[in-house]
């Protein structure tokens, strides 16, 4: 129960934090008589910024959760309860140097995959191609929180509760799914990209079964989104910035709200 309740509360936050994060802006261009329709919230930078940049306290929370309930307050270590450490018996650099290639036949099947199927833009396209400093934003989050947060979630918590009473199998194929079905929303537009994180999370979940330990799978993760943040930053100067178009699900809310305040 406890594992479903961090998992659910993480999915909370990333609903609910970034818009909270957003009130102040909101009141911002309220007070100065700027507040823009929901039509042309699209082309705000701000708010495409800030979309972004609330993910991080959305993932604080998601960790602190995390630790509470791993920890019973502080009653059980955080991380030796759930397996922050290589697998016994194998050197650091010999694990580090499996992940890096484990992360770099990942990364090539997606882009096999995603230039095989095709697909249009994802909502995290539009908001990346919104500024620059959103491009920074998005990878400063993919590095720092996202690898560490989702897999103390899913391969962490989940995965061992589900491990303890449905055995490896099972655990294996439940926690890959909920992986990847959080994130359909976010990629629905591109079934390529959404197959890739299939394929992710199947293998991230495996290594952690296997292994018996879950830092392998967030050093594959975190070299898995390091290496995309490294294009995503490097990208625009190898070609041209391309339009930007809306971010429904944000938008669609917005408009909501706008009719309903003002």
């Amino acid at each position: 129960m406890k594992a479903f309740g961090a998992w659910i509360g993480s999915i909370a936050f990333l609903l609910f934090v970034p818009l909270i994060f957003l009130v102040p802006y909101f009141i911002y261009l309220g007070v100065s008589k700027q507040l823009p329709s929901a039509e042309a919230l699209p082309q705000d930078k701000t708010f495409l910024l800030l979309s972004i940049v609330g993910v991080v306290p959305a993932h604080l929370l998601t960790l602190l959760l995390a630790w509470i309930l791993v920890t019973s307050w502080r009653r059980r270590p955080f991380g030796q309860t759930l397996g922050l450490s290589w697998p016994a018996g194998i050197a650091s650099w010999k694990a580090v140097s499996f992940s890096f290639l484990v992360a770099i036949l990942l990364l090539g099947v997606g882009v096999l995959i995603t230039n095989l199927l095709g697909g249009g833009k994802t909502d995290l396209d539009k908001l990346i191609e919104s500024s620059y400093q959103a491009r920074i934003a998005t990878a400063i989050v993919a590095i720092l929180t996202a690898p560490f947060v989702e897999e103390v979630i899913y391969r962490g918590m989940l995965y061992t509760a589900l491990e303890k009473v449905a055995g490896m199998g099972w655990a294996i194929a439940i926690v890959s799914f909920l992986f990847a079905a959080v994130h359909v929303l976010q990629y629905k537009n591109n079934i390529g990209v959404i197959l890739a994180i299939t394929i992710l999370s199947i293998t991230l979940t495996v290594v952690r079964a296997l292994s018996g330990k879950l830092l392998p799978s967030i050093v594959i993760h975190l070299i898995f989104n390091g290496l995309q943040s490294l294009y995503l930053i490097l990208e625009p100067f190898m070609s041209k910035p391309k339009e930007i178009q809306p971010a429904p699900a944000l938008i669609d809310l917005y408009r909501s709200l706008h009719h309903l305040l003002f």
